[in-house]
Parts: structure tokens; C-alpha cells; sequence
């Protein structure tokens, strides 16, 4: 092969010819040279490069690699992760933003010696603002400390600062803002706002002071700090009816048969750690909320145990659901317990409208147990069963009168009733 190539090349090759003919000659030598190796058989191929080894080939698509993910169902908290997040308490440093600095300057201009003063005003500082939001559900988003934006200082040209924009702090219905131990505001409807800090004052530049007396001021005042004051905020459940008894007298199961409430339930005291608030829902679109209270021990008045945050949740109840459990060995003194801690906690509380309530009427015990309760309690008293579901149609009956009988007493009057 290399003898046919040295021939082809020997009949074209001739001397003294210029760049351009020498070029020509060697193209049609190569031209040659592809036509008889193709009569004898032979491809001239082209020469392949070697394939440089680099990264290996990776896949972009997210699709092929990914696990698939579906539509998981969302897994329900557990009662311990629910008290971590629920919050119905919180102490608050609120700080507004200063004034701006007003500015001193004075025109510049060519031509124009004596342009006068300039200088403008600084911007307000922003104020805090706490409102209330019934799409949030507690206080745990509240930081310890809050603070405002700052207003921008003035400028030549009479450039005025700009002001800080105000600052909203989102708290469940039903919070209680307090200065001090004592009230300042009850945020009990959607959207209602309380401005808590106020924002500093902005500072006046020099041509606020120019007058036909003095008119090259140079007096400029510094924006003046803002509000600062300490809150403390207080979440107590918005609902209709509250079910109050000891521990493990079966309140949670007791919402959880007539609601939508999904509260944790077992077989030991405190399984309720917070609140839960259940729709009762009626036929004619009427809804009662019902809140599950965390179990009252003796003493709570005093502050015994979590006594306090547990009764501050009773005070907005309109009417009482009293739960007593008849596997105890005296239900009928737990009813005058629970009566005399409300009363300790606020004067009044146990007088109003209510329902006695005997849960676990499925224990063997339990008829002879009701009888005597009867005869210690001259009220109504409504025998139930939360875990079978027994008669649990009077109790939602009994509660829509207590209802009725609240938008009756409310309505007549100047405040609104509260609906669901």
C-alpha cells in the first residue's frame, strides 16, 4: 500500500512549480490515490480521534432518580407534639422604630448664591401592631421580642425621609393583651387590631425653621425613639361550651363522639394536655363549638400544677358542661369540687348555664351510682356512654337549648353573640 502511494506521488511530482500549483498537484494526488485503492479494495477511512475519558454520563432528570412521592395522607401530631406547639402564653418586648434625623443643607446652584435652606424632614419610625387572626390557632409564632423599622433621615432638595413601615403581630381570637397584670384589650373578632407601640416622631430639617427672621437656619432636630413596652399575651378558648371535669373522666372521648374533634385518648389521667375545640353541627346549619379542658385538679385555683392555664380557658364558656365519671367511688363530690375551684378562680363562674353530664354508663356499676347522684343533685343529669355512643342524642339536643337560650340572652342585649 505504501508502494502504490510513493508511485502515485513519483508521476506527479515536478520541480519548480509555485505554491499554488504544488497544492493543486497534491489534491489531485490524493484524488488518484483514493481512486486505485478503491480498484484494489481497499477504504481509506478516516482517521478516528481517541474518545477522551471524562465524567460519566449523568442524568438531569429529576423524574428518573427521584423517589416517587404520590400524595401521602398527612399523619395526625401526636398529643406530645401538639403541647410543643401550643402556646397560650406569651411575654412580649415591643420596640417601635425611631424618627428619622432631619437634614441641614442649603441650595446649591450656579448663579445662585443664595439658594436658602433645603433640608428635609426625617420619616416616622414604624409602630407595632397586634392583630387578630382566627386562621391562627396559637401564640407559638410570637418571638420574645419585636422591633419596628426605623424611619430614613432627610435629604438635600427637600428630600423627606421615608417612614417605617408598621409591623403586625398575627395572635389567635380570643387573646388577652395585658401591661402589668392588668387588661388592656380583648382581640375577640376576626381582623380586629390594637396599635401597642407607637413610632417615633420623624425630625425637622432646616428649612422647617426658616422664617423672615431667620432665614439661613441651621438648626436641624434629631427623630425621637420610638414606643417601648412590655405585654404580656393570654390565649383563652373561643367556644360556646366548655366540658369541665377531673381527669380521666372521659371528655376527650366524650367530644370526640359528639364532634369533629379528633383529641388523643387513653387509658390514664392528663392525656389532654391543651385545649380542643369540636362543631357540633346541626340541621339547620347551626354550629355549637364545644372545647375539651384540660382535667382540674383540687386546688387549681392555687396554681396547683398547670391549675391557672387550664381555668383561664373556662372563662369565655357560655355555658358548662360538668363530666362526671361514674366509676369513681363518689362522683357526686366531684361535682362540688370542680364547682368550688371555678368559684376560687372567679366569683360566678360555676352559676352559669350548665349540664351534668354522667359519662361511662357502660360499667356495671353505673346504674346504682346514678340513682344516689340523683338524689344528691337536683338538676338535670344526662347518663351517657362516650365509648359506645350511648344517648349521646340527648346531650346534643340539651346542648342546642343551651345555645338557644345564649343567642336569646345576647342578642337582646348591645354585644353580638359569638357564632361559628
Amino acid at each position: 500500500m505504501k508502494g502504490i502511494m510513493l508511485a502515485a506521488l513519483s508521476r506527479l511530482k515536478t520541480p519548480g512549480l509555485s505554491s499554488s500549483d504544488r497544492f493543486l498537484r497534491c489534491f489531485l494526488a490524493k484524488e488518484v490515490l483514493r481512486v486505485e485503492l478503491r480498484f484494489f479494495g481497499v477504504s481509506l477511512s478516516p482517521v478516528r480521534r481517541p474518545t477522551v475519558v471524562g465524567v460519566r454520563n449523568v442524568s438531569t432528570s429529576t423524574t428518573l432518580c427521584d423517589k416517587s412521592r404520590g400524595n401521602p395522607k398527612k399523619k395526625e401530631m401526636s398529643e406530645k407534639k401538639l403541647t410543643r406547639h401550643f402556646v397560650d402564653h406569651r411575654r412580649v418586648k415591643l420596640v417601635a422604630g425611631s424618627g428619622g434625623n432631619g437634614a441641614s443643607s442649603f441650595h446649591s446652584e450656579p448663579r445662585k448664591e443664595w439658594g436658602g435652606p433645603d433640608g428635609g424632614n426625617g420619616g416616622d419610625g414604624g409602630s407595632i401592631i397586634i392583630k387578630a387572626d382566627r386562621f391562627v390557632k396559637s401564640l407559638a409564632q410570637v418571638v420574645p421580642v419585636y422591633k419596628g423599622e426605623d424611619g430614613q433621615s432627610g435629604g438635600s432638595k427637600n428630600c423627606y425621609g421615608r417612614n417605617g413601615s408598621p409591623k403586625y403581630i398575627c395572635v389567635p381570637l380570643g387573646t388577652v393583651v395585658k401591661e402589668q397584670g392588668k387588661m388592656v384589650v380583648d382581640l375577640a373578632t376576626h381582623g380586629q387590631e390594637y396599635l401597642a407601640v407607637f413610632g417615633g416622631a420623624g425630625g425637622k430639617g432646616n428649612r422647617f425653621f426658616l422664617s423672615n427672621e431667620n432665614r439661613a437656619p441651621m438648626t436641624a432636630t434629631p427623630g425621637t425613639p420610638g414606643q417601648e413596652r412590655v405585654l404580656q399575651l393570654e390565649l383563652r378558648t373561643m367556644a360556646h361550651a366548655g366540658l369541665v371535669g377531673f381527669p380521666n373522666a372521659g371528655k376527650s372521648s366524650l367530644l370526640r363522639a359528639i364532634s369533629n374533634a379528633k383529641p388523643a385518648v387513653a387509658a390514664y389521667p392528663f392525656t389532654t394536655l391543651n385545649p380542643h375545640v369540636g362543631i357540633v353541627k346541626y340541621r339547620d346549619h347551626e354550629q355549637v363549638a364545644v372545647a375539651d379542658i384540660p382535667g382540674i385538679i383540687r386546688g387549681a385555683h392555687l396554681n396547683r400544677g398547670l391549675g391557672i392555664s387550664f381555668l383561664r380557658h373556662i372563662e369565655r364558656c357560655r355555658f358548662l358542661l360538668f363530666v362526671l365519671d361514674l366509676s369513681a367511688p363518689e362522683p357526686w363530690t366531684h361535682l362540688q369540687h370542680l364547682r368550688y375551684e371555678l368559684d376560687q378562680y372567679e366569683p360566678g363562674l360555676s352559676q352559669r348555664p350548665q349540664a351534668i353530664i354522667a359519662n361511662k354508663m357502660d360499667l356495671p356499676e353505673a346504674l346504682e351510682k346514678l340513682e344516689i347522684l340523683k338524689s344528691h343533685v337536683t338538676q338535670r343529669i344526662i347518663p351517657v356512654s362516650a365509648l359506645t355512643g350511648q344517648n349521646t342524642e340527648e346531650l346534643i339536643l340539651h346542648l342546642r337549648e343551651l345555645y338557644d337560650g345564649y343567642l336569646q340572652r345576647d342578642g337582646s342585649g348591645e354585644s353580638k353573640p359569638t357564632r361559628w
